[in-house]
């Protein structure tokens, strides 16, 4: 991956503080209590400032960095990959690279978004979202359009994959393995959905 310059680490940083003292408020006195001021005030900026790194307080659970990272190692897996083995591959190096330290940032916002309704119908807008950016990654990986239908069901297929991985890894309250039952939902996939 190629370094991020000053002014990009700065911003990241910025987004990553904000973050955190939401998700702190969120913890300690709940999220429909707490207020984008609040968390303004926390990090010690103006809530204008905010609303320039997150354009609502649903998206401050949400939104991360993960997917510059995921795609960058999707599309530099070797080509005689087909596209869930890719993106297996391509899970377990970026989950090698953030689990250790965002494991309970990771819970936090995943329940956050399995509990709190607002944020819920934000995360299923973000799911359209993501698999638009895995589908535009696997039209520039197999040199196919966007618009292929091929390409939106694999799309539409990994992004499905992944819901039930995640549930049931929140119900577990993070004692299963994230990377693990994500890998398996990729596994399942890749052998063609089979129920014995």
């Amino acid at each position: 991956m190629t370094s991020p310059g000053l002014r990009e680490r700065k911003k990241a940083k910025t987004r990553r503080t904000i973050q955190d003292h939401a998700l702190r408020l969120f913890a300690e006195q709940g999220y429909d209590a707490t207020t984008v001021d609040q968390i303004a005030e926390a990090a010690e900026i103006s809530p204008s400032t905010f609303f320039r790194y997150f354009a609502t307080k649903e998206d401050v659970v949400i939104e991360d960095e993960y997917d510059p990272l995921l795609i960058e190692l999707f599309l530099g897996q070797p080509a005689s990959l087909g596209p869930v083995a890719a993106m297996r591959e391509a899970m377990r190096t970026a989950f090698a690279q953030i689990y250790p330290t965002e494991q309970g940032q990771l819970l936090q916002r995943t329940k956050l978004q399995l509990e709190v309704p607002a944020i819920r119908a934000r995360a299923l807008s973000n799911q359209f979202g993501m698999a638009n950016v895995v589908a535009e990654a696997a039209a520039r990986r197999y040199r196919r359009d966007i618009g292929d239908y091929e390409v939106q069901v694999f799309a539409g297929a990994y992004v499905g994959a992944l819901i039930p991985a995640i549930t049931r890894w929140a119900a577990s309250d993070g004692k299963e393995s994230l990377p693990e039952l994500v890998d398996s939902a990729l596994a399942h996939l890749e052998k063609g959905l089979e129920l014995k």
